[in-house]
């Protein structure tokens, strides 16, 4: 089976782009990643596209990557439409690489775009978030949560309404307690993903936050959902990334050092398992796929972008990806192994938490990410003689745990 690697990636900075729209957004992240590959437009077969909010917030319920991609330029390839919540793009990347590697197809682009941020709908811009679970049964889902973590001595202030927020807040505030009341996570080793993050934002020039936090001040943060405070959620973000992809006949045709080889891709859904049967959880499956068709395990790993949207969850996949066993999450971050010149350095650009997080967009973000580790171009935040980076990408929610899941190894090809 010939190979696929990743030849052109493209981002455009995280934020609040209000005079920026989902086209925009697009076309920069797509010039980006076409000059990155230093090929044009026509050099793509078909295209993959990724968005979550554009038909809750701007009625483009359908062919939403028609119409960006189609403003861009491109005309007569297939476009595909991925919405699958946080998991998009990087569905998207799958399916891409499934097309490549199935020969229908030997260049390939996948594009994640976002806008979350509309200040004349902000009730809009909240009620968004529960299309990404199951609406029917919500409240049956998050009274399960909340059950696996009865017994956990409670501060008064976790029984005070502290406002608006996303409905997210409170299923990871949910999975904090029930990981504290079963292995004694602490509050003080939450907010050390936070602190950690935060801090690796600053080298990070495509970041939405680029200030250091410490523990101390992630915990004195105002207070979201308890355990969880401001500091440990996910910001909402505009912004957009694109990556393309090539087959191994296509190399000739580009910078073959420069190459990023997907060795390994795995995907999963919810199931019915209980809260207590974490090595169930959807995420371990996808992983134990992808490390499967790579053929590496987790210890080959050399960095890792993990889907912090809230802190709670760094610890909970990098126990579900075989990075430590399940309890051992916050002592491994509490460790120093999982920050920049550590032994197993986790979201060195931010991550999610500080980064930022446009839905749709994240999964190619993550991967923008790896591929300049392994091409040793990631500047201050380089991790030093990075071989194999994972991404792991969770979107929605159904049951304990996310909806869908994707985890990606890629591996420096020279």
């Amino acid at each position: 089976m010939s190979g696929v690697f990743i030849v052109g990636t493209g981002m455009t900075p995280l934020g609040k782009h209000l005079d920026k729209s989902v086209k925009a957004l697009t076309a920069m992240a797509v010039d980006a990643a076409l000059a990155d590959a230093a090929v044009p437009p026509d050099a793509v077969e078909a295209a993959w596209f990724s968005n979550t909010r554009q038909g809750a917030l701007e009625g483009q319920h359908g062919v939403r990557g028609q119409a960006s991609l189609r403003a861009y330029g491109f005309q007569g390839i297939p476009i595909f439409n991925t919405d699958n919540a946080c998991a998009s793009s990087s569905s998207g990347l799958m399916q891409a690489f499934a097309g490549i590697q199935s020969g229908l197809f030997e260049i390939a682009l996948v594009v994640g775009a976002e806008k979350m941020n509309y200040p004349e709908k902000r009730q809009e811009m909240f009620e968004a978030f529960k299309g990404s679970w199951d609406r029917e049964l919500a409240d049956q889902h998050l009274a399960t949560l909340l059950a696996a973590g009865e017994g956990l001595p409670l501060p008064e202030e976790a029984l005070v309404d502290t406002g608006e927020r996303s409905v997210f807040m409170d299923i990871y505030a949910a999975q904090a307690r029930a990981h504290m009341h079963r292995f004694g996570t602490t509050m003080r080793q939450i907010a050390a993903v936070a602190a950690k993050n935060h801090t690796h934002s600053v080298l990070n020039p495509y970041a939405q936050y680029r200030f250091p936090m410490t523990v101390d001040e992630v915990l004195a943060d105002r207070l979201i959902a308890w355990p969880i405070t401001r500091s440990m959620c996910a910001p909402m973000s505009d912004g957009a990334g694109a990556l393309l992809l090539a087959s191994e006949s296509a190399l000739s045709r580009f910078d073959r050092s420069r190459a990023v080889r997907i060795r390994g891709v795995g995907a999963s859904s919810s199931s019915d398992r209980s809260p207590a049967e974490y090595d169930k959880h959807l995420t371990r499956v996808a992983a134990d796929r992808c490390y499967k068709m790579a053929g590496v395990g987790p210890e080959d790993i050399s960095v890792a972008e993990l889907h912090d949207a809230s802190a709670i969850a760094e610890i909970l996949h990098s126990e579900n990806v075989g990075f430590c066993a399940y309890g051992d999450g916050g002592a491994l971050v509490e460790s120093g192994a999982t920050k920049l010149g550590g032994r197993l350095p986790i979201n060195v650009s931010g991550g999610l938490l500080s980064k930022g997080h446009p839905i749709g967009a994240t999964g190619a973000i993550q991967v923008f990410e790896l591929v300049a580790q392994l091409r040793g171009e990631a500047g201050e935040r380089q991790v030093d003689g990075a071989r194999f980076g994972l991404a792991e990408n969770g979107g929605g929610f159904h049951g304990v745990e996310e909806a869908a899941c994707v985890v990606t190894l890629l591996e420096r090809a020279h």
